[in-house]
């Protein structure tokens, strides 16, 4: 909490907005003493702060960065966000936490950079962390196709038997076709570094059997970040074992989550990136090329304490897998990507466990986009429109009965609100690539307003 008090005192004194910015709120900044006057503070959000200035006052100095990034804009206008090398350093540790459980600090490794490249925060941020950890010593070498997925696997044979280990870092979607699109992983010791979704247990152990990764808890992690801020938190071997058995309790995981989601779970370090909760919503301040004070990031979720984490699991049984002892923050996404239907709130997340079952993954990629509409007869209809894998036709009775009995055991509220006569969706099938609801080369949405 001193930090965090800390960076407060250095942005109001080196950053031209936010003293204008928080005048225009009425507070004076020397009355924020302690942690309970911090906590006053006003929120900032893109909106109210980071929109409304020029972009050089938002930067120390009133100098922009020695490099630029550009949001996705999945939920309005892409932003600007400048950033520095003292900005990849500091988020190069989160990348060490992730590269030292794949043993990649003794091990020859070939990191395979599969975020997009160009002004989006993936694919450059990513490489210049990586590369970072090789000046440190770390034998890691990288190469960078982006998502281009011939290149990738062009360059991957070609380098793989020159390494220990190949580790590949992507959105999940993508990573899981390029997998699905090759052959002979189990020769290269795979891992994988994921980002920008939530994925099931279900995913994760089907693209782990079809990579040839020994062991999903230490092999495969998932990363919390933002084009705003870089990344927030990561995935540990203790947060992903700690999710696993959530994933086969959903009494427990909404116990624990008060959601019938299962949120992505990672582990931050509160000297980095300092987290607090605002009406079931996220707020994290942290030192950036625009370094944010209580930015409100609007991400639905929450953190726990590592000591409640570990007394939670402690009550029900179960023991992590070793880690550090670091807080915990769990992240659903955003409520824009929901659906609602008969009152109940759907996620993509509760579709997603059902084409991830036995049999129905080999006829799908993944991709799907979950919306309600009116037939008729004006009642309305729940439809899942789901992407065929290449050459894959798939049974849509099947597909549908399949995700049914995913939504009735993880979603409480689509068990008791829906009637059980209209609970079952219309599952339509499309092929790879179809260009009205799966174009190429193009972010994907899971979701599509009524």
């Amino acid at each position: 909490m001193d930090d965090v008090l800390a960076l407060f005192h250095d942005v109001v004194a080196t950053v031209p907005a936010y003293p204008k910015f928080l005048a225009e709120h009425g507070v004076d900044p020397a009355s924020a003493q302690s942690f309970a006057d911090f906590q006053r503070l006003p929120l900032t959000s893109k909106k109210n702060y980071q929109s409304r200035y020029p972009l050089a006052e938002l930067c120390r100095g009133g100098r922009i960065g020695d490099m630029i990034s550009v949001s996705s804009g999945s939920s309005g206008t892409p932003t600007i966000w400048p950033r520095s090398v003292a900005d990849e350093l500091h988020i190069a540790k989160r990348f060490e936490q992730v590269f030292r459980a794949f043993e990649a600090d003794t091990k020859t490794t070939l990191a395979v950079v599969c975020f997009p490249l160009g002004t989006w925060v993936g694919g450059l941020f990513t490489l210049a962390c990586v590369r970072h950890l090789a000046t440190q010593g770390f034998p890691i070498t990288s190469v960078a196709p982006g998502n281009n997925k011939a290149e990738i696997l062009r360059v991957i044979p070609e380098l793989a038997p020159h390494f220990d280990q190949v580790v590949l870092l992507g959105y999940p979607p993508f990573v899981k076709d390029v997998i699905d699109s090759g052959a002979g992983w189990a020769s290269y010791d795979i891992k994988m570094v994921f980002a920008g979704e939530v994925f099931s247990e279900e995913w994760r152990d089907l693209v782990a059997s079809r990579a040839g990764v020994k062991n999903p808890v230490h092999g495969m992690a998932s990363l919390y970040g933002t084009a705003d801020a870089g990344v927030l938190g990561n995935e540990t071997p203790k947060s992903v074992s700690v999710r696993r058995f959530l994933a086969t309790r959903p009494d427990l995981a909404r116990e624990l989550f008060g959601d019938s989601r299962l949120p992505t779970l990672v582990q931050y370090d509160p000297r980095s990136r300092f987290f607090e909760v605002h009406n079931g919503t996220l707020l994290f301040s942290g030192d950036n090329g625009v370094p944010l004070i209580r930015y409100h990031i609007a991400d639905e979720g929450g953190v726990i304490p590592h000591e409640d984490m570990l007394e939670f699991c402690d009550t029900n049984g179960f023991t992590p897998t070793d880690g550090p002892d670091l807080p915990f923050v769990f992240v659903f996404g955003r409520s824009l990507f929901t659906v609602s239907y008969f009152g109940a709130n759907i996620y993509p997340e509760n579709v997603t466990v059902g084409l991830e079952q036995p049999g129905i993954s080999d006829w799908v990629t993944g991709k799907f986009v979950l919306e309600t509409y009116e037939d008729e007869d004006r009642d309305r209809r729940l439809r899942v429109t789901v992407e065929l894998a290449p050459g894959q036709s798939g049974d849509k009775a099947r597909i549908a009965e399949e995700i049914l009995a995913q939504l009735r055991r993880l979603n409480s509220e689509f068990a008791n609100y829906v009637p059980a006569e209209r609970q079952l969706p219309e599952v339509v099938l499309r092929p790879a690539g179809d260009p009205e609801y799966f174009p190429v080369g193009v972010k994907h949405r899971y979701t599509r307003p009524s």
